[in-house]
């Protein structure tokens, strides 16, 4: 009889009109998903939350997973009480200049990427990883901790490439040493506790002059100071650098200090690069998205 009468709720759970899209994968993201991205607990401990039927959506008590819900149309109360929507996604991209730091307070008071990217939103962005203060180029800044998080592990190999001037001709035989990887001091609390070869690097010369050389570095891997000591280490000294790739993202259309959100296509790009299946509506972005000047001093 148990059994009956919950074969019959999950029934009425998947043809309910109130909620046609809980057995759709199309419809959105997973409920218990909706709900740890909301702040109600892990993923686990809604998961739960659901099966003991303390779980509603559109007035409507679910029980049985797998289901789907929209976060921006479908209503989700856990006990009764609604849950908060969740912060739509924002992705801005920076073209960072140089004496900016990339955090979002600076205890000595240098200007940071904050301070150049006023979103009319006023969402709280954080900076994907970090720029060096001398070095400019593209910062990404968004509240997807998601996908910031992927975009740093080494275990998803995104890519970053920086054009490097460096002093002196740099040759053949150094970039093969470069791209086949080098040690590195790896220091901790102040102190060097070893060393750790670096990842497999490419390098392309872009041109090569007596006094100088530009290249293209393009690396896997973020340690500090990395592009710098790595070119320190056969000799030549980095005049100034750039990060000018972030993955499938480029700095097309901004000038130094500028700062605009990413369009649909690169936020698709880049949940692809990410391994992230596209669910659900795209973050804030399109070519017609928010747009910040150069700010003073930049």
């Amino acid at each position: 009889m148990a059994k009956r009468g919950a074969d019959k709720e999950s029934r009425d759970q998947a043809t309910d009109p109130r909620n046609p899209g809980l057995r759709d994968a199309a419809s959105g993201i997973r409920l218990q998903k909706a709900m740890a991205d909301a702040g109600v607990g892990s993923r686990r401990r809604c998961e739960e939350l659901i099966e003991s039927g303390k779980v509603s959506v559109n007035g409507r008590i679910v029980r049985t997973l797998p289901a789907w819900v929209d976060p921006e149309r479908d209503e989700i109360a856990v006990g009764g009480e609604p849950v908060g929507k969740v912060e739509r996604h924002v992705y801005v991209m920076l073209y960072k200049p140089r004496h900016t730091v990339s955090t979002l307070h600076d205890p000595d008071e240098r200007r940071t990427v904050a301070e150049l990217v006023q979103h009319p939103s006023g969402a709280r962005l954080y900076p994907v990883g970090r720029l060096d203060y001398d070095t400019m180029g593209l910062v990404l800044l968004t509240n997807d901790g998601e996908m910031a998080n992927r975009l740093t592990h080494p275990r998803y190999e995104v890519h970053k490439t920086y054009r490097a001037i460096v002093k002196g001709s740099i040759e053949d035989e150094e970039i093969r040493q470069l791209e086949r990887g080098i040690y590195l001091a790896v220091r901790r609390e102040g102190k060097t506790v070893g060393g750790e070869r670096t990842g497999g690097a490419h390098l392309r010369v872009v041109r090569r002059e007596r006094e100088r050389t530009i290249l293209d570095i393009t690396l896997t891997e973020g340690r500090n100071r990395q592009v710098r000591r790595m070119l320190a280490h056969v000799g030549h000294r980095v005049r100034k650098l750039t990060r000018i790739h972030m993955g499938p993202l480029t700095l097309k259309g901004l000038r130094l200090g500028e700062w605009r959100e990413l369009t649909s296509r690169e936020i698709q790009e880049l949940r692809k690069a990410t391994g992230l299946q596209r669910r659900g509506k795209q973050g804030k972005g399109g070519s017609a998205g928010a747009v910040g000047r150069k700010s003073s001093g930049a």
